[in-house]
């Protein structure tokens, strides 16, 4: 990940020797503790996916507004991609890796302290705010630490906790929301928190970039602020207030229908885009990216929704579920090697198009899934996913930004990187509003149909249940076979999403020259 757009140099400090990187015990303890803080910034956005009907149990809402704690922390990681590298030109890399890190443990004891939705959201995008440079940051520290000879292993480090993390939230997740509660979720980033501010402190302070005064696109930040979060409101909001029905969500849709064609225009005149636009004048970054925006919304919408199926319809425990849901990162972390030393070997468009391809493939096989599958038939799709997914994140990174200048691939990794995260969030809430919307179809389908509703009652009032009993009996039965139909609807859905991604892909032209793939992250 990196910033959206390297901002110019104002007025820059003058030239410092460069402190010798560090070696032995301290480069061990420096490399770990920056890898730590990148690991706690990734799980926090798997984490939450299997608390959600714990949440919503605590605070008295719906699971479908529980989900509104993972898109507004991806929203905010979002939006804050643009800003890293102002931030770290204005006040300094390690000066503001430190700050940032105080906020996120600052916003994580919030998040677990909140009594409310309200309050909850509102922690978790500042939450989000404060992590998502963390990223970024941790990567371009680490690369300042370690001995050039040794920076291949230091990005090998960064990415594994970034592949890692996603496998151990939802297992993390779901012990503490069953064996503790759920704010526990986030308290547990604070000793983690504690001890990077405290080694990072002692140890990688010498490192810190010169500061400048650089110029930032104000008008630009504050239009891509308000056109995302009215989008993603109007998507999180529409379920429950019937949509264009609600003058609020109806405001929220002018507001983003407005300003994204407002926020387009401005950065296209702008002399220091907040979002450099203009790098989509190349086919195959344009191209790369739409599939990006596509496959990754599909997969991250199934990624929120299996979970909750498994615990709202098949009786799964918040563990249990994280066990099932975390397999697919095994595959990943193995297979990542693979599809990196294939981009020079073969066409990175056959092995993206296979890799999507394999995606979309596994949402067909959770199409299949039904309230009678045993765990491995539900364990399966995911942990055979993970053979895909590297062929899909590296194959399309070095698609799209091969096709742009050497000196815009900074920028072009942070557009892709921004891209991503919101449309995972837009996946989500799209995902949750599909899936409430075929239940409700499926079961005003399924009652008219139904068959020996009688003797089912009667056998059940033989058992000792009262008719009430015995009613309630067969519309929890109903309400499950409706849900899981309408969730198998929302995997063909991601299935046929995942095709026209693969699609986009034979828009962009062949790769002509290899990416540095550490500035891809």
């Amino acid at each position: 990940m990196a910033s959206v757009a390297a901002p110019a140099t104002a007025s820059a400090a003058p030239h410092r020797a460069e402190p010798a990187p560090l070696t032995g015990g301290k480069l061990v303890l420096a490399g770990f503790v920056l890898a730590l803080a990148n690991f706690v910034v990734v799980l926090d956005t798997t984490i939450a996916n299997v608390s959600v009907p714990h949440i919503a149990g605590g605070l008295a809402i719906s699971p479908s507004q529980g989900t509104w704690a993972i898109t507004s922390y991806a929203v905010a990681d979002a939006i804050s991609v643009p800003l890293s590298g102002w931030l770290a030109a204005r006040f300094g890399t390690v000066r503001w890796f430190l700050y940032s890190l105080v906020g996120f443990a600052v916003f994580s004891f919030l998040c677990g302290v909140s009594g409310s939705l309200e309050a909850l959201v509102v922690f978790r995008i500042f939450q989000g705010l404060s992590g998502g440079p963390l990223m970024p940051l941790s990567q371009a520290l680490l690369m300042r630490v370690f001995p050039p000879h040794l920076r291949g292993a230091a990005l090998g480090l960064w990415a594994m906790t970034t592949v890692c993390a996603p496998i151990a939230g939802p297992i993390l997740g779901g012990y503490i929301s069953d064996n503790w509660t759920w704010p526990w979720i986030f308290f547990i980033n604070l000793p983690i928190v504690l001890i990077c501010i405290f080694a990072v402190g002692r140890l990688v302070t010498p490192f810190e970039t010169p500061v400048a005064k650089a110029p930032i696109d104000v008008i630009g930040l504050i239009l891509l602020v308000v056109w995302v979060g009215a989008f993603q409101l109007m998507l999180d909001t529409g379920r429950e207030n019937d949509w264009f029905a609600s003058p609020f969500v109806t405001a929220m849709a002018v507001i983003a229908a407005v300003g994204l064609p407002a926020f387009i225009i401005w950065e296209l005149g702008e002399e220091n885009p907040i979002v450099d636009i203009r790098i989509f004048r190349y086919r195959g970054f344009t191209a790369g990216t739409i599939a990006v925006a596509l496959g990754f919304g599909a997969f991250f919408a199934s990624v929120v929704l299996t979970p909750l199926w498994l615990q709202q319809v098949v009786g799964y425990t918040a563990t249990q579920a994280g066990y099932a849901t975390a397999f697919v990162g095994v595959f990943a972390v193995l297979m990542s090697p693979v599809a990196a030393q294939m981009l020079s070997k073969v066409d990175a468009r056959i092995t993206v198009f296979g890799g999507i391809m394999w995606l979309g493939v596994m949402s067909l096989l959770r199409a299949n899934w039904s309230t009678e599958s045993d765990f491995w038939q539900l364990a399966m799709p995911q942990l055979l996913q993970g053979f895909g997914m590297p062929f899909f994140f590296i194959g399309l990174t070095a698609i799209a930004l091969a096709s742009v200048k050497p000196s815009e691939t900074t920028s072009a990794a942070g557009i892709m990187s921004f891209v991503r995260t919101l449309c995972g969030a837009i996946g989500t809430a799209m995902a949750t509003t599909a899936w409430e919307g075929a239940s409700r179809v499926s079961r005003s389908d399924m009652v008219p149909s139904l068959n020996g509703v009688q003797p089912t009652i009667d056998a059940l009032e033989a058992r000792g249940f009262t008719p009430l009993q015995s009613q309630g009996v067969i519309d929890r039965l109903v309400d499950a076979q409706s849900a899981t139909v309408g969730a198998t609807h929302v995997f063909i859905y991601a299935f046929i999403v995942f095709m026209i991604a693969a699609a986009f892909v034979w828009l962009a032209p062949r790769p002509n020259r290899a990416v540095d793939m550490a500035e891809a992250h």
